[in-house]
């Protein structure tokens, strides 16, 4: 049966593995599975191991315990992170005369509009161009990505067939979750640049995310040809990989929804039943969140095999949304209690990436995914209220890059930590401040300060309500 990928890690991560929430254990059981659980105390009793975490005891097979080790502490959940599964960088061309009005535009960390001002007064094309593409650059380096939309689009009104201008606006169409806007413009910087990598690069990365998987791995196998690079030979393997998963694939659209699936690995049932899961799941979701998504989500359905080719997702994942939804559904025949949950979950992420114009903290895009399909934090609060009252969490400062790089263990208390947080906000501010917190996030704010614009507490504060809120439902 398929499982959203949260429940496995935290059954893992607070069943088994119990050491990384728990403060420090005298005793380890090292499994021959190759997992280890930290424990107060051990002994053997009637064929099982028995140990104790806190006022819990509970045992596992003696014939699956390779061996015991006496001390030592658990280890820590770090915030590995990962590049997306296409990194879209700052484009580092000029544009001419750009070094001229540089040091006049920004003020004591702030745009200065009256110098912009000043510039285009002076009635030059090139320099009014000029202006405008390094506000917006600056905009753009400091998340402001729809400031960065606004001035590009003055830029290009004075210079509309600068090759520079329009990568940095291709960009930040992406950034904005705008891709399907972005081909057009990618596409003529290309033309004026036909030897640009940059300029092939970002419009390959404008073909993947507006589901054009062909266009984009011809447009990324050109721009090797003109400069290797690591990130694009990794963002061309993985289109490579899913034109390869999907060559025998169908396509079919919904109102909402462009879906990828392989007739022979998918009925006609189970299809139907996930388009009116979907459909009912982004109703609630614009109904909850307060949003709607611009453009058409695409969805993909794998067997699990070709699930893990494409994604090379960890295998504690049981689906993803990396900008599309993908997937596993193999031996399926409908729409089961825990698909409709993971549904509903990547789907949010989609939501969330459009809100916050995707530059949400991992922890509260995970969180907040977990929420909106009902989960709850009551079935382990006890077991993470003591690793808070220890002070032994992950700081959620440190969870704010992408998970694939973390173990089973790690993910199930980065979830834990994610939900646990939003609970906390959402009983103690309302869901209207979750939401608050995601609109200054897409309005270029960092976690911190937009924190404290709406919850009036940054990280620190943060962390000590979570703590109180844990204890006052969990105890002790």
């Amino acid at each position: 049966m398929l499982e959203c990928a949260l429940v496995r890690s935290l059954l893992l991560s607070f069943l088994l593995v119990s050491a990384c929430l728990l403060p420090a254990a005298a005793e380890t059981i090292h499994l021959k599975n190759g997992r280890s659980i930290l424990a107060d105390s051990v002994r053997e009793a009637n064929g099982h191991i028995e140990y104790q975490i806190g006022d819990d005891t509970y045992a596992v097979a003696k014939a699956s315990v390779d061996h015991i080790d006496t001390g030592g502490a658990p280890p820590r959940a770090g915030g590995s992170t990962v590049k997306d599964a296409v990194p879209i960088s700052t484009p580092n061309e000029d544009i001419s005369r750009s070094a001229e009005v540089a040091d006049k535009l920004i003020r004591d960390g702030h745009v200065d509009e009256q110098a912009i001002a000043a510039v285009e007064k002076i009635g030059s094309n090139e320099l009014s161009a000029a202006a405008y593409f390094v506000a917006a650059r600056f905009e753009y380096q400091q998340g402001s990505r729809d400031s960065a939309r606004r001035y590009l689009e003055h830029s290009l009104s004075f210079r509309p067939d600068d090759a520079a201008i329009l990568d940095l606006y291709v960009a930040t169409l992406i950034k904005l979750g705008r891709a399907k806007e972005a081909v057009a413009y990618g596409e003529r910087a290309t033309r004026v640049a036909p030897n640009s990598a940059d300029s092939f690069y970002l419009l390959g990365s404008a073909y993947f995310f507006s589901d054009r998987t062909a266009d984009a791995v011809r447009a990324w196998k050109r721009s090797l040809e003109l400069r290797p690079d690591a990130n694009v030979r990794a963002a061309l393997e993985r289109a490579e990989r899913e034109s390869s998963a999907e060559s025998s694939f169908t396509e079919s659209d919904t109102s909402h929804f462009n879906f990828h699936y392989e007739g022979g690995q998918t009925s006609d049932q189970l299809r139907r039943q996930i388009v009116e899961a979907l459909e009912t799941h982004y109703n609630e979701l614009v109904g909850e969140l307060g949003i709607t998504p611009r453009d058409s989500i695409s969805v993909s359905l794998y067997t699990n095999q070709a699930y893990f080719d494409v994604t090379q997702a960890p295998a504690w994942s049981a689906a993803l949304n990396d900008g599309k939804l993908r997937i596993p559904v193999e031996g399926l025949t409908g729409v089961t209690s825990s698909l409709s949950q993971v549904l509903k979950h990547e789907l949010a992420h989609s939501f969330i990436r459009e809100i916050t114009r995707n530059r949400c903290p991992a922890w509260l895009n995970e969180g907040i995914a977990q929420e909106v399909e009902a989960r709850s934090t009551s079935s382990y609060g006890s077991r993470l209220a003591r690793l808070y009252a220890a002070q032994r969490q992950v700081p959620l400062s440190a969870l704010e890059g992408g998970w694939t790089n973390l173990s089973s263990a790690e993910a199930g208390l980065a979830y834990a930590e994610g939900l646990a947080a939003v609970e906390y906000i959402r009983d103690t501010y309302g869901m209207s401040d979750v939401t608050r917190i995601l609109k200054r996030l897409g309005e270029g704010a960092s976690t911190e300060v937009a924190l404290r614009g709406t919850i009036h507490g940054g990280y620190a504060d943060l962390e000590e309500g979570i703590a109180a809120y844990l204890k006052k439902n969990y105890g002790p």
